[in-house]
């Protein structure tokens, strides 16, 4: 038989396409709506309200569809307490897990909502002594209390802002067309803004810092403060250090644009120069190390955590080769306050990043390679600017913007 509920969604509907997005879900399950009530903002700053019956063929059609509208700001118009079911061992929640997204979430449990803490997406919802945060599935214990099915759950999405920060060209667009100059000026001001708030900037990056001619670049915005955490790969630290050691990155001159001769091994002798040292930290405090962007992230305090893989040489000793370890380590830095995050030349890492952020920490994405950025916004991180161009240009002028104003 038919089955049907009422719901509502609040925000700004219309100009981030959320309508759309809402009508066009429900046509696809087949399913039909009746608008109750519709209330379109008089303002810019005026949200907009829907209120609309929705009737599917039957109960468990409904129930499907009713968790997919959740994501998009939809909650029914009745309040109901969230459904807590518990695990039922480690690492296991029961089949109908409510599934998080990287928006801002609230929970109803007894009478009362809750917003849940630790927003990230791909994660389930826990709840233990009236508080709701995020878990992934992994740490999840037996018995624990477990958010289920859709009821007694509130998603607010980030709609599209008419000038978050004074920046309204905050979107996903992804284009080689926009001129660097004019991009970089708007993330300078934004990177100011940020902290002057109090806010914490961080910066994901690929070994093509280095091989783009970008370490004194990234090292200057290091010493201006504009870098507070630095999360990165094994090859990032090898790579600079073996430029600041070498003057060669990969073998290669990065003066000259040329192979060296022997230059193959300089990568394998940084990484013995660290381990002589005892680390990247020892190597800067006895003097082996003195320049470069991991000695600049020593001498300011710039948190570093550099994430292991299975195709790393050595790896340096300060690499996590414990794949849990450098994730959670990776997630700590950035629930640290962290309101913006420079992504730059790094796919994987940029990838794994932006699955542990919430949707309002603002992400910049630098690459070559304009698929970087659109498989970040697929995934989810649909907060992400595109700016493709080279990396090391891009770090030449924001430095430079960053150091005249």
């Amino acid at each position: 038989m038919a089955a049907s509920d009422t719901i509502e969604a609040e925000g700004h509907l219309i100009d981030s396409g959320l309508l759309s997005a809402i009508f066009d879900k429900i046509i696809e399950f087949k399913a039909a709506y009746e608008i109750v009530d519709f209330d379109i903002g008089k303002t810019n700053d005026d949200a907009s309200r829907i209120k609309m019956r929705i009737t599917a063929a039957d109960t468990a059609l409904l129930d499907e569809l009713l968790q997919q509208l959740t994501g998009f700001g939809c909650h029914p118009v009745k309040e109901r307490n969230a459904i807590l079911k518990p695990a039922e061992k480690d690492r296991c929640v029961p089949d109908d897990f409510y599934s998080t997204t990287n928006n801002r979430t609230h929970i109803r449990v007894g009478g009362k909502w809750a917003e849940v803490e630790q927003q990230r997406m791909d994660a389930v919802i826990v709840v233990s002594e009236g508080r709701a945060a995020c878990r992934k599935l992994r740490d999840v214990r037996a018995g624990e209390p477990v958010v289920c099915g859709h009821e007694g759950i509130r998603v607010t999405p980030e709609f599209k802002e008419r000038d978050r920060l004074g920046f309204a060209f905050m979107s996903n667009d992804v284009s080689s067309e926009r001129r660097v100059e004019g991009v970089v000026s708007k993330i300078a001001d934004m990177m100011r803004q940020v902290k002057k708030s109090g806010g914490r900037i961080a910066v994901v990056g690929g070994p093509v810092v280095v091989h783009t001619g970008g370490v004194e670049h990234f090292s200057e915005l290091i010493r201006l403060g504009y870098v507070d955490v630095l999360l990165a790969g094994n090859a990032l630290a090898v790579h600079d250090i073996e430029y600041a050691l070498s003057g060669t990155s990969l073998g290669i001159d990065l003066m000259a644009g040329a192979a060296v001769e022997q230059g193959h091994r300089n990568h394998m002798a940084a990484i013995n120069t660290v381990n002589r040292a005892g680390g990247i930290r020892e190597a800067v405090q006895t003097g082996v190390l003195k320049k470069g962007v991991m000695y600049e992230c020593v001498k300011n305090g710039v948190d570093y955590v550099l994430a292991g893989s299975v195709r790393d040489d050595g790896p340096l000793p300060d690499t996590l080769m414990d794949l849990e370890e450098a994730q959670n380590r990776y997630s700590a830095a950035l629930g640290n306050n962290v309101q913006l995050v420079l992504m730059l030349a790094s796919m994987l890492h940029s990838i794994g990043v932006g699955n542990m952020l919430p949707s309002w920490v603002r992400v910049v994405c630098v690459d070559i390679n304009p698929a970087v950025v659109t498989k970040l916004s697929d995934r989810g991180s649909s907060q992400t600017v595109g700016v493709v161009t080279d990396v090391g240009l891009f770090l030449h002028r924001l430095a430079e913007r960053l150091r005249t104003g």
